[in-house]
């Protein structure tokens, strides 16, 4: 409402462009952006979903986060550590649903801390994420996850790398044995 009552102030002060201006790829990088944005999840590795909930539920439309991750001076994406009062983790092993890869995710910020994961290399990134992004009463399973996978350039377990959402559909929780009472 300030806006419509004040209009007179903010219009000549207020500069719509089209779409194909303002998402632009090179008018991104020369203005040297700093592209700031939410995230439903990231994995332990940096990759970020931005509008699936499980993989499959449709929370919100990309818009332009893939133009301005992909293109800006510093990409940083941001979420709690944790949501539905500790139920869930977001900070997983691996995404359900990936909008925007680790080669595009540089920085991630929750309540618990930021990972500044540039120059890094998989089995780095994800140490970083979780000893500085996870929530604490997550963060032991996401090390045994990373310790316990099988050896490769990323070491995921296929068996194990869902078991977090898989929990949460079954019991309410990802961690079904977990004390809630330590979010209230």
């Amino acid at each position: 409402m300030r806006i419509y009552d004040n209009m007179d102030f903010f219009a000549p002060r207020i500069v719509l462009r089209p779409q194909e201006l303002t998402n632009n790829p090179e008018i991104i990088r020369r203005l040297g952006v700093i592209g700031m944005n939410t995230a439903i999840e990231v994995d332990i590795y940096g990759h970020a979903n931005s509008t699936h909930v499980g993989g499959t539920h449709l929370m919100n439309g990309i818009g332009g986060s893939g133009d301005f991750t992909r293109n800006s001076y510093l990409s940083v994406f941001m979420c709690p550590s944790v949501a539905k009062g500790g139920k869930i983790s977001t900070i997983v092993p691996m995404a359900t649903h990936v909008d925007h890869n680790e080669h595009s995710v540089q920085v991630v910020v929750t309540d618990q801390g930021l990972a500044d994961l540039r120059g890094l290399g998989p089995t780095e990134r994800a140490k970083k994420i979780i000893q500085n992004c996870a929530h604490p009463a997550y963060r032991d399973y996401l090390f045994r996850y990373l310790e316990q996978a099988p050896p490769g350039h990323i070491r995921h377990d296929l068996t194990k790398s869902f078991e977090l959402h898989a929990n949460l559909q079954q019991c309410g929780a990802m961690l079904p044995d977990l004390d809630l009472s330590q979010f209230r």
